[in-house]
């Protein structure tokens, strides 16, 4: 995809506290439980640190040629912010507050169409603001309707390229030593493809709901092996007191012969 080149003068300022950020409604309700399941994952796997900063529909800021420019991607995550989080709850400037985000998703819109846009002219669409403004080195566009993973990288030349999948169909994040792919499955009564990661071993990372349930797993089959145990235990006493009886009709029936065992 080629980019119009024209001058930019990029700075970072903090989005005035007078700035009316958009108020419009997410594309489809299917979104922000894409957004909310990739963040439950990295969060329970230990995979964000504190001074990181992941969001959805959260606005990333830079001033361009004099102007005031304001994304909100689907989902993104700042590997370090230098401010505490309570100076980034409305939005976000990179450079001035902390480092860029390494990576952002759009999940492909049904009515806007913007997610591949290179318009270079105020307000520039997405995929410039994300390759030429920003500069972040992991642009990902997932098509909720078809179901198809597209992983972007910017390369040497401040362009991105289509990354290939592995032989899973997996992407290689090296910036959160992760793979990214897509995942069938049920969560939260939505059933379709979603946005997983797995680790270097390839082992899935698991959302706090699958975590419940493989405890509730283990707890279950930690009660079946102690029932088991318990019907075992049983079953010794039982055959036990059946070799006592036995000993004590076979001594009963000797001394009804006038035979008087030893028993030392």
């Amino acid at each position: 995809m080629t980019t119009t080149t024209v001058p930019l003068e990029i700075t970072w300022e903090k989005l005035p506290e007078n700035y009316i950020l958009p108020d419009d409604p997410v594309d489809n309700i299917h979104q922000p439980l894409l957004a909310e399941a990739l963040t439950d994952s990295l969060e329970l796997a230990g995979r964000i640190p504190e001074n990181a900063l992941t969001g959805s529909n959260y606005g990333i800021c830079a001033t361009v040629n004099s102007k005031m420019v304001v994304k909100a991607p689907d989902w993104f995550y700042v590997p370090s912010i230098r401010v505490p989080h309570s100076e980034v709850d409305r939005s976000y400037t990179p450079q001035l507050q902390g480092e860029p985000p390494a990576i952002v998703m759009e999940f492909l819109s049904e009515t806007e169409g913007t997610e591949y846009s290179t318009k270079p002219t105020y307000p520039p669409g997405k995929w410039f603001f994300y390759e030429q403004v920003l500069r972040v080195p992991v642009y990902v566009i997932f098509d909720l309707a078809e179901g198809i993973l597209e992983v972007y990288r910017l390369d040497s030349s401040g362009r991105y390229r289509e990354e290939t999948p592995d032989t899973h169909d997996r992407y290689w994040i090296a910036e959160l030593s992760l793979f990214l792919g897509l995942w069938p499955g049920i969560r939260h009564n939505r059933e379709g493809d979603w946005l997983r990661w797995w680790d270097e071993t390839g082992t899935l990372l698991l959302w706090g709901s699958e975590l419940v349930q493989l405890e509730r797993d283990r707890a279950e089959l930690e009660r079946e092996r102690a029932e088991q145990e318990r019907d075992r235990a049983e079953l010794e006493r039982e055959r036990a007191e059946q070799e006592r009886d036995r000993a004590d009709r076979l001594l009963t029936q000797l001394r009804e012969a006038g035979i008087e065992p030893n028993l030392e």
